[in-house]
């Protein structure tokens, strides 16, 4: 039997890739193996399918499947810029999906930072697609156990700031809830992309879409790092933090959105900070058009994953003028 095809069920390193259809075989997450053993792995990746937080359009449930899918052709070349293929360095396995009991709604924040607290304390760092953005908040917590009040940078159309009880599943109050428990350090944190108002900031520094468009990744990123520091950096990245025309198959749109471009050059610049999880949620594909809003999200995810490749070694071999 040949060392090729169907590497998701069949390989047995958490290193390396095999030749691959782009348009056949088993799928996980850029073609990582599925597996539960963390033993010596970098990063486990997982999806979170849960909706029942949205206040307008459902469907992110879909979102960790249609991730995988859009995956396919990143797995199949050498990682764009970086010129490596990160696996050479990084050991990732595709963890499948968190189970979840959606008829039985107050036990879905406990089992999903249960999930993550058990990968997190073998030393695996994780890198989650929801979902809707209410699960970053027992995700978040399950990190902070672990490492302390984090810092976090959000990309998003919204907030998630408004009014929270301490109780409601709402996709949209609960870093309001992570700011007064204490979970995130909003001194060192930083909100970009928005475009919708709430009449208190909570503390965090806001950098609105128009703001970025005026002044550039530059000046975006060296507002990000100053602020972060080397504290733990946790990143949330919402799809609806990208424009409609970039990111249509989503639960909230909101126009005059971060470009692809953007997003991606912001995450590339990121590497120097002490990176410890990300999530990228609300990726709904009944909404989304040949596969858009997926492909970014893959491909944010996808970049990610190349710099904590750098961190542990991988060497860039730019070509071209980058």
């Amino acid at each position: 039997m040949s060392d090729k095809g169907d590497q998701a069920f069949r390989r047995t390193n958490p290193y390396g890739r095999w030749p691959e259809m782009t348009y056949g075989g088993a799928l996980s997450f850029l073609r990582r193996t599925y597996s539960r053993d963390l033993k010596g792995v970098d990063v486990a990746v997982s999806g979170v399918p849960f909706d029942s937080a949205v206040t307008y359009r459902s469907g992110c449930r879909l979102g960790p499947r249609a991730i995988r899918e859009a995956s396919v052709q990143l797995a199949e070349l050498k990682a764009f810029p970086f010129g490596f293929d990160p696996f050479d360095t990084l050991s990732v396995v595709d963890w499948g999906d968190c189970m979840l009991d959606p008829h039985h709604p107050e036990t879905v924040p406990l089992d999903i930072e249960a999930h993550a607290a058990a990968i997190i304390e073998t030393d695996t760092k994780m890198l989650t697609f929801g979902g809707d953005h209410f699960v970053a908040y027992p995700l978040i917590k399950a990190h902070a156990r672990k490492y302390g009040p984090v810092a976090l940078v959000q990309f998003d159309a919204h907030c998630d700031t408004w009014e929270d009880d301490g109780k409601k599943l709402d996709h949209g109050s609960m870093f309001a809830r992570a700011a007064v428990e204490g979970v995130v350090d909003v001194s060192k944190s930083t909100q970009i992309g928005l475009r919708t108002y709430n009449d208190t900031d909570f503390g965090f520094e806001i950098l609105t879409a128009p703001w970025v468009h005026r002044n550039g990744v530059d000046a975006a990123l060296d507002i990000i790092k100053q602020r972060a520091g080397d504290a733990p950096l946790y990143i949330s990245f919402d799809v609806d933090g990208l424009d409609p025309a970039f990111a249509p198959g989503t639960g909230t749109p909101v126009m005059g959105g971060l470009a692809s471009w953007q997003a991606l050059e912001l995450i590339r610049g990121m590497g120097s900070l002490n990176l410890i999880g990300m999530d990228v949620v609300e990726v709904s594909p009944p909404y989304d058009h040949a596969e858009i809003t997926a492909l970014a999200a893959a491909s944010v995810a996808h970049d990610w994953l190349c710099l904590l490749a750098e961190k542990k070694g991988a060497k860039r071999a730019e070509v071209g003028r980058v």
